[in-house]
């Protein structure tokens, strides 16, 4: 689906005086105005999304300001004003005694198609939050997710519009939520009564609710969740962390308490004994982090994301963005923080890859190395070889299907997009009996080719559980020759050597090999860096 958008503009520039509204309807292309201001004393100005306009050389004065108020809704209690079945919202400014002084006039779009980056998830029913900072796109996405839902996938949708700022002013909603229901709350104190009132009147499949901020508005959120109905909401904050230190809002991920810690169980963590947990179930299920109108970092399992992140263990969403193609792109994320540094803000890098790295135990961001250097702690983790990535050239096969089953397994494989990057290249059976200068390329290269009998998902997912059991197969071989190379070193040095030193190995092996010098009444060490870090065996 391609974005389209509905704005009517004509409805608010008709509510500017005269004199202001000319310089606007003059300019005709008004497709990038986001909000004009108008302030008293002060010139009227138009905001667009890359420059700033003053629409007249006269200040604005009290006449300007009422022409306005008089030809729109009544302001609530959050001082926001709207225009009948439109989206655009009026907020106002006012000083000491009460008497407006201000007015933003936000230009409200209906986009359709702004959900496409993450319609699988919301049609999955789990409960979805949405984060990201103003003006990011947070309550348009929201209005999107409501019409999918109820036309589409044919629920009962109830949204719950604080400000109208979803379905716009009026008794009637706006036809940007499709067939959904709306209800207006009387002021923002009284939304989350709204929320459980929903529920318990309107029997809703799924409820929509913008901007969760207060401990009240949660602890409903928590209510509508265990009463099985799904949640699709917005919050403040721009990733996970930031719900995690909100003390307010930290029950939407479940909550954070403080426990103690019995002496085994602290040894076996490696932590202190006081430490943080996870107090509850997460209200939500997946958490969306809206960086850009065309890219998302998603947590598909919140109650994983923040166990790791209290324990100091880095966390990897999955990322996704439009592509120059208007495809979605899908990539893994490295986290440039965690919550053990709380040093800044965590954010993601973006890197487009089509591939799936295992997560590894790691030992938490300041944790001293062991005696055997840096690599000591990582060690007695478990942490395994490092993974042997393995590039693919698929040649006449679905690559969206071949992404798609690589994330599936989960296996350290990249696809690229030339024969000098490949380890080898993937065709079928048709394209192979072409014999095409690309395959007789491959083969002069020496790369090896694998023929598909059939394009399809199963023969695909067959063909990655086979090069995922050669690749153990030759790790599980490298691990024997490690072991009895480590076990002649040590022959030699009970023997009467001074030391021997090793092949370079990766941390798992390495670890293997410390035992092995142990078992002997040995002493060990790692020395050098990565990758040509090896143990030296010595007697003590």
């Amino acid at each position: 689906m391609q974005q389209t958008t509905d704005a009517d503009l004509d409805a608010l520039i008709g509510k500017l005086p005269p004199r202001i509204m000319e310089p606007l309807v003059q300019r005709g292309d008004n497709t990038e105005l986001l909000e004009v201001i108008l302030d008293l004393g002060r010139q009227p100005e138009a905001r667009y999304l890359n420059e700033s306009q003053l629409l007249s050389g006269c200040e604005v004065v009290e006449s300007d300001i009422l022409h306005v108020v008089s030809g729109i809704g009544l302001f609530g209690g959050d001082n926001r004003a709207g225009i009948e079945r439109t989206l655009h919202r009026i907020s106002a400014m006012r000083n000491r005694s009460g008497k407006i002084v201000g007015l933003t006039l936000r230009v409200g779009r209906a986009v359709y198609g702004t959900i496409r980056i993450i319609e699988d998830l919301v049609l999955t029913g789990k409960s979805i939050l949405l984060l990201g900072k103003p003006g990011v796109g947070k309550t348009t996405m929201l209005r999107e997710v409501a019409r999918v839902l109820a036309d589409d996938a044919r629920k009962r949708v109830v949204v719950v519009d604080t400000s109208n700022e979803i379905a716009g002013d009026g008794d009637i909603p706006h036809p940007g939520i499709g067939r959904a229901r709306r209800m207006q709350v009387p002021s923002p104190a009284q939304q989350h009564a709204v929320m459980i009132e929903a529920v318990e009147n309107h029997m809703p499949e799924v409820i929509i609710i913008d901007e969760i901020g207060t401990e009240l508005e949660a602890g409903a959120a928590r209510t509508i969740a265990e009463r099985g109905v799904q949640l699709v909401a917005t919050a403040h904050g721009t990733t996970l962390e930031n719900l995690v230190l909100n003390p307010t809002l930290s029950d939407l991920i479940g909550g954070v308490q403080t426990v103690t810690l019995g002496d085994e169980e602290a040894r076996r963590r490696r932590t202190q004994k006081t430490v943080q947990e996870r107090r509850a179930p997460p209200t939500f299920d997946i958490v969306v982090e809206i960086q850009g109108w065309d890219r998302v970092a998603i947590h598909t399992d919140v109650a994983e994301v923040v166990d790791k992140l209290l324990r100091g263990y880095t966390v990897s969403p999955e990322l996704r963005a439009i592509g120059p193609d208007g495809g979605i792109e899908r990539s893994r994320a490295e986290p440039v923080t965690s919550l053990a540094t709380r040093d800044r803000p965590g954010r993601y890098e973006y890197q487009p890859t089509f591939y799936f790295r295992p997560s590894r135990a790691r030992h938490a961001p300041g944790t001293p190395a062991g005696p055997d250097g840096p690599d000591a702690a990582v060690e007695e983790t478990g942490a395994d070889e490092p993974v042997r990535v393995t590039r693919i050239l698929p040649y006449g096969v679905n690559k969206g299907k071949l992404q798609q089953a690589v994330q599936g397994s989960r296996a350290p494989i990249e696809l690229v997009g030339s024969l000098a990057e490949a380890d080898l290249l993937l065709t079928t059976k048709n394209f192979y009996r072409r014999r095409t200068q690309a395959l007789q390329e491959a083969e002069e290269a020496g790369r090896p080719v694998y023929v598909l009998r059939r394009n399809t998902e199963p023969q695909i997912r067959q063909f990655l559980r086979s090069l995922a059991r050669s690749d153990q197969g030759e790790r599980s071989q490298q691990v024997q020759i490690a072991i009895k190379e480590a076990e002649a070193a040590a022959e030699k040095v009970s023997s009467g050597g001074s030391q021997e030193e090793l092949s370079p190995r990766g941390a798992y092996i390495r670890r293997i090999q410390h035992q092995i010098a142990e078992q002997r009444g040995l002493s060990s060490l790692s020395t050098g860096r990565e990758p040509s870090r090896r143990v030296v065996m010595y007697r003590t």
